[in-house]
């Protein structure tokens, strides 16, 4: 994957970051997709959001926590004018340096859903520990570093797991064949969108035939695997006409479409807009 054309957003000031945020603040930061390449901790205090993360949609209410490793692609859909969203944010620096020996994978959990609810109890526990943070972190001189940072990293990361083990409907579970299929057909579609626009290519790639891949995503993902690829594709593309100043001729060529009219009809064809009308929109 090319990533140099899709934004990367890392921490901008050093380490980690705090806060919270409104939604209407939610709505101004997330008008066009991005990729992390930090980690981010969230939680919905108040109202509700829509949100694409990596190819998927997912709908967030109130006490929905949300986890997003290095690597995630996310697009902030909409939030709710009442929204009310605390965050932590350790940059990737600060992972690397940190927390390369002692960070919990919890990739397979993020893979089955990025999101999790607590119970009203848990919330008001969440709701003081940010409080709490951004106190500390404001207090002059600060209580906060990057050393007790880790064990906050840590704490994060025990309470999210704990979390969702004892949600039945987020359990990690040894995965089905179905279920492996889809995921690593999702991996790859990350990794090869920008080459690779036929799901026959990740069928010969998975070594498995185009039939059973597309019955499998089908009856896992509740969509086609062509879906999937489109949306990974449009994503990046809308990206790349909000963000850069590349002529679309350009954009087209990274998205590995080698005839700019072809894109151009691809693109109003899923979004209702010509590239050059949704750029000016």
């Amino acid at each position: 994957m090319k990533e140099k054309n899709i934004p990367i957003v890392d921490c901008p000031y050093g380490d980690y970051m705090i806060g919270d945020a409104s939604g209407k603040l939610m709505n101004e930061y997330g008008r066009y997709p991005c990729k992390i390449s930090c980690g981010v901790y969230a939680f919905l205090a108040r109202g509700t959001a829509r949100a694409t993360i990596n190819v998927t949609d997912y709908e967030f209410r109130q006490n929905d926590v949300l986890l997003l490793e290095p690597g995630s692609f996310l697009f902030i859909r909409e939030c709710s004018e009442d929204a009310l969203v605390y965050w932590v944010v350790f940059g990737s620096k600060f992972l690397e340096k940190y927390t390369v020996n002692n960070r919990m994978s919890l990739t397979s959990l993020q893979l089955h859903s990025p999101k999790i609810s607590v119970n009203e109890e848990q919330a008001q526990v969440l709701c003081s520990l940010y409080d709490t943070l951004l106190k500390a972190l404001n207090t002059r001189p600060s209580m906060l570093d990057s050393e007790k940072m880790v064990h906050i990293f840590n704490l994060l990361q025990l309470s999210y797991a704990k979390y969702a083990h004892e949600q039945d409907e987020y359990l990690i579970k040894p995965l089905d064949r179905k279920t492996e299929i889809y995921q690593d057909y999702c991996d790859l579609v990350l990794k090869h969108y920008q080459e690779w626009h036929h799901v026959s290519q990740y069928a010969d790639a998975m070594r498995i035939t185009l039939p059973h891949l597309c019955s499998t995503i089908k009856s896992v993902g509740q969509r086609t695997a062509g879906d999937i690829i489109i949306e990974a594709i449009l994503t990046d593309a809308k990206s790349q006409l909000k963000i850069t100043t590349l002529q679309i001729k350009e954009i087209a060529l990274n998205l590995g479409f080698d005839n700019v009219a072809f894109f151009n009809r691809f693109f109003k064809s899923h979004v209702g807009l010509t590239p050059k009308t949704y750029r000016n929109s």
